[in-house]
């Protein structure tokens, strides 16, 4: 059965909805089914009102904010607390979850790998749960829901509410892992090319790679916390395997912010190691215009002092008076440099 026209709404690089029909009351559902049980949907118009209801199994709504009319349909007609509303309308949010007598409300992020798009600029996704309904919205394209869409056609996707939340998560997750599996190789790139790369060069890739750092830590963190809460939320929103799931995920979190921590100290070694670098390339050339400065500084004396327009100067009137100056000014320039031999600061 072909899906219809209206479940899916053409996007821009960054997922921004382009839909522009001409009756705004319509809204743009990127995605709406239900789900038959056995890893498939079957294709829905929420908007008829005998569909999108309870008692015909789990139905999925997934909206884009960024459309006016769907907004006013979640608003007006999705049959949600204010509250509720207002979170999955959120302009910004970080990862969050909390249940209410009527269902579970979870705010997620994950890395952003739409084509184009750096991704530590991690896209957020929120989703209502009840026993047989789902409502998720977005405001960019995330290829994790993209997955479940494409998994349901397969007749491979989710078959309970619970079991759609578990392998959101787990989607992010794996995401999550390949970008932090990234940010790994190029730490260990940057630590073999420390010596031979140009120095701006890595001083821009140590940069890039502390900031991507700082802003996935900025929203994993609260995710871990978000997850770690949501398999201890009460009520019968989620059955054992589904909160088994959700456990191991929440661990893998716990163990990709480990990883992230790591590098995070990886990058301040070498940052400190390329400083120390600098410096002592610094102190190396100093120390050679040092040497220099400390050997001209007695010919500077002797020429200085013979240069004197004055009177009584030896070897004034001597025609070897030139010959002995340079003799003089060599032999001060050699016993200098053996004493500095001498020292061992040679």
């Amino acid at each position: 059965m072909p899906w219809p026209a209206y479940s899916v709404t053409p996007r821009d690089a960054k997922g921004i909805s382009l839909m522009t029909t001409g009756n705004k009351s319509r809204p743009g559902f990127l995605y709406s089914g239900v789900f038959d049980g056995r890893g498939g949907a079957a294709p829905i118009d929420p908007r008829l009102p005998d569909q999108g209801t309870s008692g015909q199994g789990v139905t999925w709504i997934h909206l884009d904010v960024n459309d006016e009319a769907s907004r006013s349909w979640l608003e007006n007609n999705g049959g949600l607390e204010s509250m509720i509303v207002d979170a999955l309308l959120a302009d910004e949010t970080r990862p969050r979850s909390f249940s209410t007598d009527h269902g579970l409300l979870v705010v997620l992020r994950g890395v952003n790998s739409n084509p184009g798009q750096d991704p530590e600029d991690m896209v957020s996704v929120r989703v209502w749960i009840e026993h047989n309904r789902i409502i998720s919205t977005r405001r960019r394209r995330l290829l994790s829901i993209i997955d479940i869409q494409e998994m349901l056609k397969q007749g491979v996707g989710p078959k309970t509410s619970g079991g759609f939340l578990s392998i959101v998560v787990a989607k992010l997750a794996d995401r999550i892992g390949d970008f932090i599996d990234d940010i790994e190789n190029r730490v260990g790139v940057a630590e073999d090319t420390m010596t031979t790369q140009d120095q701006t060069q890595f001083r821009q890739m140590v940069t890039t790679l502390r900031h991507q750092i700082a802003a996935v830590r900025r929203f994993l963190a609260p995710q871990r916390d978000a997850l770690d809460r949501l398999y201890r939320q009460p009520g019968n929103w989620l059955s054992e395997n589904d909160i088994r799931d959700l456990r191991d995920e929440a661990d893998r979190i716990t163990r990709y912010l480990e990883d992230l921590d790591l590098a995070r100290e990886q990058t301040m070694v070498l940052r400190e190691e390329f400083l120390g670098m600098l410096a002592q390339e610094q102190n190396s050339r100093m120390y050679v215009l040092s040497v220099v400065a400390a050997v001209f500084l007695p010919l500077t004396f002797i020429t200085g002092l013979l240069g004197m327009n004055v009177g009584g100067l030896p070897g004034l009137n001597s025609p070897l008076g030139f010959v002995g100056s340079l003799v003089l000014m060599v032999v001060a320039a050699i016993g200098l440099l053996a004493f500095f031999r001498a020292k061992k600061w040679l």
